[in-house]
């Protein structure tokens, strides 16, 4: 049958009283008259949804597309099975072929060989016990909007595909963590000279920027009011408080500890290992009692605008091995066409259930490699760049920060230009734009031993504000438990050279957008959250930023959190 026309379509839903809202809906539906009728009573019977608006269709169309791979995938490993018996000998008994269903899975010999990327991630391939997760699969508010920034209305969230655009390592891949190296050999000798340095060349900066004359030694008693410099710590093993608080002095000024009263402070926000110079009175050498509080500060350093797409895994639910959630994104990548999409890990999960009881069948490598293979292959047409993060949670990689980038030996020749596999945590140059990239979860640890008396401030921005004037990705120490830190490259490979334009730091916490001392600081959470769908972020980006009354714009000119 020809294809027909909107005023038949509406016509014909009238006769089974079902009502359409919105012309636009009409518009997107480019079937046949007896299709979209035929499946649209089967889907509302189902759901109950009888008014046909835009959102119920895309929501009737993500159900079909996902019924068709299923009978796709049935018949594709019908005929592989086919295939591969006839070049075996018949076994006894009844030839006939049980029906293959996520709850009854196919043979291992079935799934060796899979053409496209829903079945290169069917999780029948990885677990003998997988099904699909149901509460991922119905999840509602698809696509929405849940934060945002900058100009909202204007830009269209669809990239050109730009194969120009540069994506390179700020540093240069000579003096870029490239490839892996030996760990757990540091000396504790080796970790004090890297944060004695620390505390000098930031100490020298604020000496410089707020006239300090010069810093005077912590311990030593003193009538007068005294600068001194040092690194906040903590007097036990326990969480940071008010009443806990220590300064830990350089070699320089004897390299001792005082405790310090925070009494008159009015306004501060502390965390173990940051770097701070501290004016009071220590009258007896037992106690500095602070009244003011010196800071690092930030370094800052017409073309068609660049979209840029963000997501961090897990790339599955909690429940299952299924690869939906990174299906979704392909489709979402190749209706939208980013200019550059940023893919940090974990992509197989150390902490997913099935993972740490190694109920798989696969190697953790090989789920990496197909997870891999099916955003490359499916993207290839788009023209879109990709960047590939690992995780310390990655339970295939080298759990050490920082962290090496992925090796991808079997990257085929057209693809080794479209994609960059960058080291964990990174600064990338995209076309001209900085951006500070960390899959490790920062905001979680930090939140968990900051303490603070600042007023009209929100503990995201003081964190995010931290890391930049701290120059580093990881400013806490001692570290999380879970983080396995090498100092001499932390020194190399984990500080901030200067202040990025966007900093991204995906998190267990709730996603934000946020200006934060010039920069747009970014959380675009994670593509799952448990058992159901997570978030993603997007970015515009101009490269060469107008600029108002000889102040510096930031070229982020949008930015928005959006439910996978």
């Amino acid at each position: 049958m020809a294809n027909v026309t909107s005023e038949k379509i509406k016509d014909e839903l009238e006769t089974f009283d079902i009502t359409c809202e919105d012309d636009a809906v009409l518009d997107k539906s480019e079937c046949r008259l007896e299709d979209i009728v035929n499946e649209w009573v089967a889907f509302s019977t189902t759901k109950g949804l009888l008014k046909l608006t835009v959102n119920n269709l895309e929501t009737f169309e993500h159900e079909v597309s996902k019924s068709s791979k299923n009978v796709n995938r049935i018949k594709a490993e019908e005929e592989e099975e086919n295939l591969l018996d006839s070049y075996s000998t018949p076994a006894k008994g009844s030839q006939k072929r049980a029906l293959t269903t996520p709850e009854h899975p196919q043979s291992k010999r079935s799934a060796a060989r899979l053409p496209s990327p829903g079945l290169l991630l069917s999780p029948a391939s990885f677990s003998p016990c997988a099904t699909p997760s149901q509460k991922y699969s119905m999840r509602g508010a698809r696509g929405e909007v849940v934060a945002m920034f900058g100009d909202v209305q204007g830009p269209r969230w669809s990239g050109k595909g730009q194969t120009a655009v540069q994506v390179d390592l700020l540093e240069g891949r000579e003096d870029s963590l490239t490839s892996s190296y030996k760990y757990m050999f540091q000396r504790l000798r080796d970790v004090r000279d890297v944060l004695t340095e620390k505390i000098e060349v930031l100490g020298e900066e604020l000496r410089t920027h707020f006239n300090i004359e010069e810093f005077s030694p912590a311990s030593l008693p003193a009538q007068d009011t005294i600068s001194v410099l040092g690194q906040v710590c903590c007097d036990s093993n326990g969480k940071l408080n008010a009443q806990s608080v220590l300064l830990e002095a350089s070699q320089e000024h004897g390299a001792r500890q005082v405790p310090v009263d925070l009494s008159e402070l009015k306004d501060y926000s502390l965390f173990p290992g940051q770097v701070v110079v501290m004016e009071g009175m220590n009258t007896s050498g037992s106690r500095l009692v602070a009244s003011k509080l010196y800071e690092a500060l930030n370094s800052v350093s017409g073309s068609e605008p660049v979209m840029v797409m963000v997501a961090c895994g897990p790339y599955t639910p909690s429940d299952s091995l299924a690869y939906d959630p990174l299906i979704d994104l392909i489709n979402i990548i190749n209706k939208d066409r980013p200019d550059v999409c940023i893919l940090l890990g974990p992509f197989v999960d150390s902490k997913h259930e099935q993972i740490e009881k190694g109920q798989v069948t696969e190697t953790f490598e090989t789920i990496f490699h197909k997870c891999v293979d099916s955003v490359v292959d499916g993207t290839r047409g788009t023209g879109c760049k990709l960047v590939l993060i690992p995780s310390q949670r990655d339970v295939h990689h080298h759990y050490i920060y920082p962290q090496p980038p992925f090796t991808l030996p079997d990257l085929k020749k057209d693809d080794v230009q479209r994609v960059t596999l960058a080291p964990e945590p990174c600064t990338l140059l995209i076309g001209g734009v900085t951006l500070g990239l960390t899959s490790t979860d920062i905001l979680f640890h930090m939140g968990a031993e900051e303490i603070s008396s600042a007023t009209g401030s929100d503990r995201f921005s003081r964190i995010m504000k931290h890391m930049l004037t701290q120059r580093s990705f990881y400013p806490l120490y001692p570290p999380a438990e879970e983080v396995n830190m090498d100092y001499e490259r932390f020194q190399q490979y984990g500080l901030l050279p200067l202040t990025p334009d966007v900093l991204i730091a995906p998190s267990e916490l709730r996603y934000f957008i946020k200006d934060v001392i010039g920069c747009v600081c970014v959380n675009p959470g994670r593509l799952t959250k448990g058992q159901v769908g997570g978030t993603y972020g997007r970015l515009l980006l101009q490269q060469n930023p107008v600029q108002e009354e000889g102040k510096r714009v930031n070229p982020c000119l949008a930015a928005q959190v959006v439910k996978i």
